[in-house]
């Protein structure tokens, strides 16, 4: 059986096979005995993306990876960046530091804050991301919105890119979805406002392969 540490773009963690192009956490929430979830969905903050190979680290999901033999930050896995963010997660210091400082960077031009930093990014997606009690925006127009934003109709969730929807699934993207399809549909924002306002800003997610397709 698979571990219950997939995450969806509303930021929900699901026991699925397929396992995705990035691994994170929201702090310890597992127990390693039963390797299941605790009822608490994060310990933390800071919601982090991480790469799923770095260095010669070697971990057991869901198991004790921290001195002493206690349970380590719970590893959550997603299907690619884009995915990650619309979830309320942004990227790691530690493992992907080029594109941490890039995305803090980003979100200090745009809200004019001279040294952004980190926590300041935290402590506004916390408020905003689903899972941890954010509501969605209404969508207007998806023609206004950067491509790496996710929006869902109620049922799905859908990702743009280059003037199309692409529709998620923890495989990849199956389907391609002309705008004016959703004509008349009532849409809600996934990505966070602050993550949204960064991609704006011309930061630059990694896309799992099948949205080239």
């Amino acid at each position: 059986m698979p571990l219950q540490n997939r995450v969806d773009p509303f930021g929900a963690i699901h026991a699925v096979p397929e396992r995705g192009l990035f691994t994170g956490n929201r702090g310890i929430i597992h127990d390693p005995e039963t390797k299941t979830l605790l009822k608490k969905r994060w310990a933390l903050q800071a919601w982090i993306i991480c790469v799923c190979q770095f260095r010669d680290v070697r971990r057991e999901p869901m198991g004790r990876n921290r001195n002493g033999g206690k349970a380590g930050w719970t590893e959550l896995f997603f299907l690619d960046e884009v995915t990650a963010l619309a979830a309320g997660h942004r990227p790691c210091f530690f493992c992907r530091r080029e594109r941490a400082t890039d995305f803090v960077r980003r979100f200090g031009e745009i809200f004019s804050i001279a040294k952004p930093r980190a926590p300041q990014v935290d402590k506004r997606l916390h408020k905003e991301r689903l899972a941890s009690g954010g509501r969605p925006q209404a969508v207007d127009e998806l023609a206004g919105l950067p491509d790496g934003a996710m929006v869902t109709d109620g049922a799905r969730a859908y990702a743009l890119r280059g003037g199309m929807a692409l529709r998620w699934s923890f495989a990849g993207y199956d389907e391609a979805v002309e705008f004016d399809r959703f004509a008349g549909r009532p849409l809600g924002l996934l990505t966070p406002a602050t993550t949204l306002c960064v991609l704006r800003q011309g930061y630059e997610p990694v896309w799992h392969p099948t949205a080239e397709a």
